[in-house]
Order: structure tokens, then sequence, then C-alpha cells
């Protein structure tokens, strides 16, 4: 299934066997916090990039004859892979032209380094001639693996390994695609993702010109644990493009083959996997949530590149930079837990430098409200549960704080632990702000923290469905709720008013109500609703839809692909479909694992 979105292409191959996958990804502002260390000493991974994008989707699905395979093609607006540590720059040259010259000269000129001029014709490639990538600013920047052979091994000194992908045997069809992606960010016309030449690329049997494919080579902290080299064991960095609008992308491969640090696994990727990591990462990007490394050079390297507003030759640069990753962070993890979001493995090495999800695996979206969800099977002490996903932001941003004490000065290193001690302030600020959207409070009332909090409590005993009571009081019009004339339509409110305290806590609400500024009940119905989802990617949508997919029938990948892009408006094939209705009993007790 080939899958992309401002952060996911997907490719599914079959083969007779086990489902696998592979996506073809594309991210649009988002960084990996993840702490590594060699046998020289401690390093940073970031893989960062500036400005949140409209997320898009590119789905497909690829055909294969045994098991069902994958790769995913990251496409990263301005993104950095690598890790600084010992070791010199391997000489490597592609055998291309500059990043620019990918730029068809009869419709853009070039004005200085990156700068580019453009004309206003909307221009769609009819052919793949001409369509170069380039990973010379990457080998240029930082330090190559010294060999060459790809076996699996702990790798020394290096930031990328030069790999090139695996690719199938047997022959690959394309299912689905986003003729958005396709045409405005890759400016292909979508045409020719019908063409040999194009699944030859995304399957990583073709290599283009200029691309010289890396594999990244990084390590975290998994469940608090330091786990050493982990890197990227089944994906390929191809290179950059710079499309029509100056925007520069860079296109990774994964479930495209073993590399170096593909340990025990088999360079592949499921087919489960792949198709929750697509939708997921759709329905987050519709919901308006951005979604999916040390030393000084490094630091640097991503501070001019991708953080402009900060000086890059201050003298508390590093101090700026750990502020606005503290910032985005918190305010991250508020936006998930405002759509009842669980990312499921918060690992440092899963965890976004500039405030994009990504790496979706175990994740869930709640179906009732339990701060103790945990989505994760092979989570067993609940690290990663919903309620706790702001305390492990935290535990992150101190591992990247330590990670920076040894460019900061003594009286710096003290105002960023006075910067990391702010976190939980933000946090809550944020967490705030959102909530009190979802409940269409506006102005400022002491009493606003106790009535969000109130309604939790009220849904935890009762399990009232967490989207649908907040849905459906954005729906329900004030004078059904004065006289709790409560209709089967609102059947999580129903839930929610078998509670003894439910009177108690409508009578607080439509009083506060009553102090905002003066708007018509339609009026708030409309602000409310523009906030609060009718449709969410729950687990047994996806349990659904895989099951299809498995018996090539994609059909459901697609509704869900249409129905996640307006998750805020009335939709009457999702109402048919019983997206917006009671879960089904059999997805009570449904949980994916890391490995799903």
């Amino acid at each position: 299934m080939l899958v992309l979105n401002n952060g996911y292409v997907s490719l599914i191959f079959t083969r007779k066997k086990k489902p696998h996958r592979c996506v073809w990804n594309y991210f649009t502002r988002l960084p990996h916090l993840v702490q590594t260390r060699t046998v020289h000493g401690v390093c940073w991974i970031f893989a960062k990039m500036r400005l949140v994008a409209v997320q898009r989707t590119l789905t497909g699905t690829i055909l294969k004859l045994d098991i069902m395979r994958i790769m995913l093609l990251w496409l990263i607006w301005e993104s950095t892979f690598g890790i600084f540590s010992r070791g010199e720059i391997t000489n490597y040259k592609a055998a291309a032209e500059p990043e620019c010259n990918s730029i068809d000269s009869n419709f853009y000129s070039i004005n200085g380094d990156d700068t580019l001029g453009y004309s206003k014709v909307n221009y769609k490639r009819s052919s793949m001639d001409g369509w170069n990538l380039t990973s010379q600013k990457l080998i240029d920047s930082f330090p190559l693996d010294s060999i060459k052979q790809n076996y699996v091994r702990q790798v020394r000194d290096c930031i990328f390994s030069a790999i090139q992908p695996t690719p199938f045997k047997s022959a690959v069809t394309l299912a689905a695609v986003s003729k958005e992606v396709v045409e405005d960010l890759l400016d292909l016309d979508v045409s020719l993702t019908k063409t040999k030449e194009f699944i030859q690329f995304v399957s990583g049997a073709k290599v283009l010109p200029g691309s010289i494919s890396l594999a990244h080579r990084y390590g975290g902290h998994q469940f608090g644990v330091w786990s050493g080299q982990l890197g990227d064991g089944r994906a390929h960095l191809l290179g950059a493009y710079v499309n029509r609008h100056g925007t520069r992308w860079e296109l990774q491969l994964k479930g495209s083959g073993k590399t170096p640090y593909s340990r025990d696994g088999d360079g592949r990727a499921v087919l489960r996997s792949s198709l929750r990591e697509f939708l997921c990462s759709e329905a987050l990007n519709y919901l308006e949530i951005p979604t999916s490394r040390a030393a000084r050079k490094l630091v640097d390297f991503v501070i001019e590149q991708h953080f402009p507003l900060i000086n890059a030759t201050g003298s508390n640069k590093y101090l700026e930079f750990f502020s606005q990753v503290v910032t985005d962070t918190s305010y991250l993890i508020a936006r998930w837990m405002s759509v009842g979001f669980a990312h499921g493995v918060c690992n440092t090495d899963n965890f976004s430098i500039i405030s994009i999800t990504i790496d979706y695996g175990p994740f869930g979206f709640m179906d009732y409200y339990d701060s103790n969800f945990v989505p994760n099977t092979s989570d067993d002490e609940g690290r990663y549960k919903i309620g706790n996903q702001a305390n492990v932001g935290r535990y992150n941003l101190d591992k990247l704080k330590k990670a920076l004490n040894p460019l900061l000065e003594p009286q710096q290193q003290l105002l960023a632990e006075q910067i990391l001690k702010g976190y939980p302030g933000l946090y809550q600020a944020k967490f705030l702000e959102l909530f009190k959207a979802k409940l269409g409070l506006s102005g400022l009332d002491d009493s606003d923290d106790y009535l969000i909090a109130f309604l939790l409590k009220l849904m935890e005993d009762t399990r009232a469905d967490f989207t649908m009571t907040f849905r459906q009081l954005s729906e329900i019009y004030k004078q059904d709720l004065e006289v709790k004339n409560i209709s089967k339509e609102y059947w999580a409110l129903q839930d929610l008013a078998k509670h003894k305290k439910f009177s108690h806590w409508i009578n607080l609400y439509l009083l506060r109500l009553k102090s905002n500024t003066i708007e018509s009940d339609d009026a708030r119905r409309i602000r409310m609703q523009s906030v609060n989802p009718r449709y969410i990617f729950r687990n047994w949508m996806a349990e659904s839809a895989i099951k299809k997919a498995e018996r090539n029938d994609f059909s459901e990948i697609h509704l869900l692909q249409k129905i996640l892009r307006h998750p805020f408006t009335k939709q009457a094939e999702a109402e048919e479909a019983g997206y917006s209705s009671r879960p089904p009993p059999w997805a009570k007790d449904l949980r994916v694992s890391c490995s799903s």
C-alpha cells in the first residue's frame, strides 16, 4: 500500500504468507528526540523539519505474489537526519547536479543558493525524466560509514551508512493514490503513478540520478532504559527534492530491506501496522495535529537550517533552541489529549523535536474515557498510558537537556533547568485552552479547571465515550440540556446522564455558558463542532479495514481516507458505516502491540 500524508506514503506488497507492508512517508514539521551513545561519548540525534504544512496522503497498495511487503517513503520538508560523533566524512559523491538543478529550467529560475524563483505556471511533470534527487547536502555535512558492505553490525564513527534498498523480485501493483500529494508536492502528474517507472521507484527497484540511499544511525531510551544502537533497520533515505514552490523534501523508503541496523529484523514491514500508520497520520492531520539528531556541529546545523528565528551567532542560541523544543513538546501532547490519542510508545527515538507525531505503532484513540488507557499490550507497567504522556514528555526533554549540557555555560545550564521546570505550566495552560474550546467556553473564569475535571470524572465513572460526549455537547441545544431532554441520538450523553451528579454538572455548565460573550446557541454549536470531531480513527475501524485488506479488498481503506479528511463534518457514508455509533461489542478489549 502506498500512503503519503504529510507524513506517509505507503506501498503494500503481497505474497502468499504473512502480510507485510511498505509505506511512503513524508513529514512536515518534525525531528526525532533521541539521545544516542557511542563508545566515544554521548550524541544527539535530530530529524528536523520546519513549518507545519497541510498533511496529505498518497495511498497505494502493491500486490506481491508471496508475502505482503512494504516500503515507507518519507518525504520530509527541510528535514535533516543525523547524529554527530567522532569520525571523518567519507568521500561519497552523487552522480548528479546540485539540489536545485532538479527544478525544470523551463519553468523555474535559480536566484542564488537555495533561493528559487518560479513562473506562475501550475506545472506538473508528465514524465519522470529530469525528476532527480540529491543526497549531496547530507553527505557533505556529516560523516558516513567507511564500511560499504551491508551486514548487521555495530557501526562506528558515522551518522549514515550508504546502503541500497532491496527490491522485490515479483511484480507489484499500485492500489490507490492521493492526487494532491503527487501533483502539489512532488510536481508529478497523477497519471505517472500508473507507470512502471514510478512503481519501480517507490518499490526500491530503481534509483534516480543523484540519489545515494542512506540508512540513519541513532540510538535512544526505550521504556526508560538506554537501548544502545538502534538506527534505520528497514529504511533508506533516497535524497532531497525541491518542488516548484521552493519547498525541499527528503524522500525515504521504509520496509525497503535490511541495513546494518536491522538487528533481528528482515528489513520489511507488516500490512496491518502500515495501514494503521497511514490512516492514523491521515486522521491526526485533519484533526489539525502536526503529524511524523549531536555535538556542536550538528546542533548548529539544525538551528541554522530549521530554526530561523534563533540568532545562529548568538551566545544563547542553544538555550533558545531548548526552550522552543520544550514549548512545542508541551503543546503537541496537549493536542493529543484533546482528541483522546495515546501514542503507545513514547520512547525518545519515537519523539519529535519540532512537535510532529511520528512512529505510529501501538497507538489508540480512547473509546470511553480512562486516564489509565494503554493501547499497547507490550506496555505491561502502563508507562505510556494516556494519562502519563505529559510526564513522559518531560522525561524525554530531560534527556535532551543532558545531551545539550556540554554546549552550555554553567549559568546557561541552570537556566535550562528552569526552562524545563516551566514545562508543566506550559502543558497545563495549553490543555486548559483546548478543553475550554471543546466546551465552548470563552473568556476567563477561575472555575474552568474544576468544570473540566468534573466532566472528565463523570465520563470516567460512567465509561462515557470521550469523542462523542464532547461532540454531542456541541450538537445538542441548550434548551434540551436545561430540561435534561436527551434523545437517543445523543447516546454518549445518555451514558453520562446515568451519573447521579450529572444534573449538577449540567447546571454549572449552563451557568458558565451564560458568561460567554453574547452569541446565539447556533453560533455556539457551530463553534464547538469545529473543534470536536465526529469521527476519529478507532481501533475497531482499523481492524475492519485490515481484515478486508488481507483479502485484497481495500474499499474500507479508501472510505476511511475519505471520511477522515473531514472529521468535523457529518457525512452520510460515515453514518451508514457506523463510524459515529457506539463501538461494536467485539471492539471492547481490542488492543495492539509493538509489532502491530
